[in-house]
Formats: C-alpha cells, sequence, structure tokens
C-alpha cells in the first residue's frame, strides 16, 4: 500500500532538531518506508533519518509531501499526521 499526503508545518519552529528526531523515531516504529520531499520537489528523503530531515531545512509553513509504502502504512500516516497536528508536542 502506498498513500501520499502535502502537510503544512504549523509549529513554532519547523523541522529543527528536536521535531526531526520526533519523526523519525516515530517513522521508526513502523515497517513501512517514509520519504518526505518538499512541495513541488521530486528528491526524497529518508523519513527515518534525522539527518535526512534535517537537510530539508523545513521551516513554518513549508507545505511537506509525506509518501509511506508499506504494509502499515495507513497506521504510519496516521501517527504521523497527528504528530504534525500536535506541533511534535512543542507548543
Amino acid at each position: 500500500m502506498e498513500l501520499v499526503r502535502c502537510i503544512k508545518l504549523s509549529n513554532k519552529f519547523g523541522l529543527h532538531a528536536r521535531a526531526s528526531t520526533r519523526l523519525a523515531q516515530l517513522a521508526k516504529e513502523f515497517d513501512s518506508r517514509v520519504k518526505i520531499a518538499r512541495e513541488g520537489s521530486d528528491e526524497e528523503i529518508d523519513g527515518k533519518s534525522i539527518l535526512g530531515i534535517l537537510t530539508l531545512g523545513a521551516e513554518r509553513g513549508q507545505v511537506l509531501r509525506v509518501r509511506v509504502i508499506g504494509e502499515d502504512a495507513e497506521g504510519a500516516m496516521k501517527a504521523i499526521l497527528e504528530l504534525f497536528d500536535r506541533k511534535f508536542d512543542e507548543e
């Protein structure tokens, strides 16, 4: 199964070190592959890599495309969307 969603970053500091770590750790809880890209870009990074996420340089207001591929894609995507909605538990 493959799911794709576009998500707008609404947390105050974007995908800085703590938020990137939370996202990567969450992605690692699932068997599915997680790929993230800036909207409009074809260059995807591994959503299980803190360094990869940091290289996006994604700031507040940036729209990201999240693609999840695998048997547990629905659960992984739901958890990722919830993390973004909760603003990475920082606010």
